[in-house]
């Protein structure tokens, strides 16, 4: 896990299923750090800092132009 890098940090599962999907669609290497323990206990996201989107170093670029397209407002799929 030593050459993921974190780009993302989101509360709650649901804010990020849209991208989910799309980071896997396009092989890009990630894994979303704290994610099991959120779905067991919804409210210790604080607590524990959220979850994390790690992606690989050399995905890096691409998975940050992912989440900048579905971030605009023209886009019918938004991260909440």
């Amino acid at each position: 896990m030593r050459d993921f890098v974190v780009i993302a940090t989101f509360t709650y599962p649901f804010e990020y299923a849209v991208l989910k999907t799309l980071l896997q669609q396009e092989g890009i290497r990630f894994v979303f750090e704290n994610e099991a323990m959120i779905n067991v206990i919804p409210f210790s996201s604080y607590a524990i800092g959220g979850i994390k989107l790690k992606v690989h170093k050399n995905d890096v670029t691409l998975a940050k132009k992912i989440i900048e397209d579905l971030d605009k407002e023209l886009s019918p799929l938004r991260i909440v």
